[in-house]
């Protein structure tokens, strides 16, 4: 036991400095889809260990966060209403990164050479603060934070938020495990054709990540998949490498056991949802706010009061898809002729079409953003139309709703894969022409999704999901092994 002051006056001995206490790291690139996993994760470390947990995002991201807030020069500059610090590194793009305008392959250039010094000076006045980091933690998309890390003498953990099973395809794809990239090569872009990974059940080529198959060299975004490529490559350079995983043992069984057979311990640590955490240690709040999107107001909510228990179809396609004018269109026919209510999240960069104008009527209400989980979990909800993003499919499925999933690209045909593997869905066919749900279609999955088999599914699972992410479940054990071992130093 280190000496105290009047022991070191007594015995002439100096008394040692007292140990730091614990600290984590959560480093998020700046989209809604991964700070969202990223702050529910801080939450859950500070729920589980009681440790300091800073998340570090974008300069703009903070802003949008937090708006108005204190310096951003300070060590850690903002804390949210549960307890989480915040503090921003630059990607070179402090006032934003524009789609319309800005090229996205300079983009991850530029986050990668000014994110690694500033992340470094973020690091650097931490500990100058007396707040040494215990361990990084980073997101996709973000390789270059573990040389960051390493340099500064931090051990640095993946977390994976995207399903176990995304990763195993990935894992193996760039090994060429077993000849599954030559597999996917001759299946020619064929949507039906069936690839075989270890261990993984079959999976068709439309079920795989976009980027795997894509082969356009116009797609904006077709540089990627050398990200993935990079973030692999890492994990096949650490000796023993550990990924926190956003799911959790029931739902991907397969795929943790494929991923661990190949070297890489996955630790399920979901679903990383702050409203299955205790109300107290998110500030009350159902998401605890602080999004990037500005919400409607609480009319929404008004509304979905008035409605009939498990009624409304909720529609939302995320924070990055564009709906074209006949996708438009369609939804809003086939809700018309469904005769069902609905809520349908329509962002303002998608309302430019005429089309956009009578959608809601008598039956439907339209918002530009809102609060997904309060949303969700309301007693009026009975099914979600969904591009199928993996954080809102944990979402519904932590809360017991039936999903129509429209899958747009990278994981999100897989997650349709696994919605329809559990039954708690059905994956919608879409127009070859040009990708569109029409409204048929629609109204006939609909039918499906808000069956009495389908609704009994979506039950099981919201307790499958719920049981896993409790304090004593399978993931909070997970997460605190995992904890314990960094503390011990067990990754050094």
């Amino acid at each position: 036991m280190p000496a105290t002051v009047e022991e070191e006056l007594v015995s002439g001995a100096p008394a040692l400095a007292p140990e730091p206490e614990p600290h984590f790291l959560v480093v998020t690139y700046p989209a809604q889809g991964h700070i969202n996993p990223a702050r529910h994760l801080a939450r859950r470390l500070l729920r589980a260990t009681g440790a300091r947990v800073t998340v570090s995002t974008a300069v703009s991201a903070l802003r949008k966060m937090f708006p108005g807030a204190a310096s951003e020069t300070e060590p850690e500059s903002h804390r949210d209403a549960s307890g989480v610090w915040y503090v921003p590194y630059s990607d070179g793009y402090d006032d934003g990164f524009d789609k319309a305008v800005d090229d996205a392959t300079h983009y991850m250039d530029q986050i990668k050479l000014v994110g690694s010094a500033t992340l470094g000076d973020v690091l650097d006045r931490l500990r100058g603060a007396g707040r040494p980091v215990t361990l990084v933690v980073y997101t996709l998309l973000l390789s270059w934070v573990a040389d960051v890390a390493r340099a500064h003498a931090v051990p640095a953990a993946l977390y994976w938020i995207q399903p176990a099973t995304v990763l195993a395809a990935y894992l193996h794809f760039f090994r060429a495990t077993d000849g599954v990239d030559a597999a996917i090569a001759a299946a020619g872009g064929d949507p039906w054709a069936t690839v075989r990974f270890p261990g993984l059940p079959p999976l068709r080529v439309r079920d795989l990540p976009s980027f795997m198959v894509s082969t356009s060299e116009n797609d904006p975004y077709a540089f990627v998949i050398d990200l993935f490529r990079q973030l692999i490559e890492l994990l096949d350079g650490e000796d023993s490498p550990s990924v926190l995983a956003n799911t959790f043992d029931a739902v991907e069984p397969e795929a943790v056991a494929s991923l661990r057979d190949h070297g890489v311990d996955v630790v399920p640590v979901g679903p990383v949802l702050s409203f299955l955490d205790d109300d107290a240690a998110a500030g009350g709040a159902k998401n605890g706010g602080n999004d990037l999107f500005s919400q409607d107001g609480k009319d929404y909510l008004d509304w979905l009061d008035a409605q009939a228990p498990g009624s409304v179809v909720y529609i939302s396609f995320g924070s990055l898809s564009v709906m074209s004018e006949r996708q438009i269109e369609e939804v809003a026919r086939g809700m018309s002729e469904s005769g069902r209510p609905f809520l349908w999240v329509l962002r303002e960069d998608n309302r430019s079409s005429e089309g956009a104008a009578p959608l809601g009527g008598e039956r439907g209400m339209v918002v530009g953003w809102c609060d997904q989980v309060r949303v969700l979990s309301h007693p009026a909800m009975g099914c979600f139309v969904t591009h199928c993003g993996w954080n809102s499919t944990l979402e519904s499925m932590a809360c017991g709703v039936p999903v129509v999933c429209v899958p747009q690209w990278t994981d999100q045909g897989t997650n349709a894969w696994l919605v329809e593997r559990v039954g708690t869905g059905v994956r919608a066919a879409v127009s070859d022409k040009d990708g569109v749900l029409e409204a048929d279609e629609l109204r006939r999955c609909l039918d499906f999704a808000t069956s009495e088999m389908v609704r009994a599914k979506a039950a099981v699972w919201r307790e499958k999901a719920r049981a896993a992410a409790s304090e004593g479940g399978s993931s909070e054990r997970n997460l605190k092994a995992f904890v314990a071992k960094q503390i011990a130093g067990g990754n050094n």
